[in-house]
């Protein structure tokens, strides 16, 4: 299993935020491979992956957003049933606690789901049209 740089990054809590995060990274063509993001505490927090870590690192540093960077296991796991649960199977039998997971692209995949938890389904699902 391969190592990757998960940036870990902690923004206000705000309408509109994770446009702001994601467009900034877009400008300067650093791509998200993975991305989980939630309030907390009243501050919006997000981990990802992406292609360019020190690029977006000087990007959240200068708009002042605090940002951290730890390595996290990368995995691609096969779309179908069990692969999830043989994998974590693995990891507690050799006493390793998952702390949190979140999934992105395989690499190879042109395309994602995103699953987004909304204040307001029927707003989000008409302004996602």
């Amino acid at each position: 299993m391969p190592r990757a740089k998960q940036l870990s990054l902690w923004v206000p809590d705000k309408v509109g935020m994770l446009g702001e995060v994601a467009g900034a990274l877009g400008e300067k063509k650093v791509n998200i491979r993975a991305i989980m993001a939630a309030t907390e505490g009243g501050r919006g927090a997000i981990r990802m992956v992406v292609d360019k870590p020190a690029a977006a690192r000087k990007i959240f540093t200068s708009r002042g957003w605090q940002t951290t960077e730890e390595e996290v296991v990368e995995v691609t796991l096969p779309d179908s049933p069990g692969s999830l649960g043989k994998l974590a199977s693995k990891l507690g039998k050799a006493g390793v606690n998952i702390e949190y997971i979140y999934a992105g692209s395989g690499g190879g995949a042109r395309k994602l789901n995103a699953y987004l938890g909304v204040a307001d389904i029927k707003a989000a699902l008409k302004a996602a049209r």
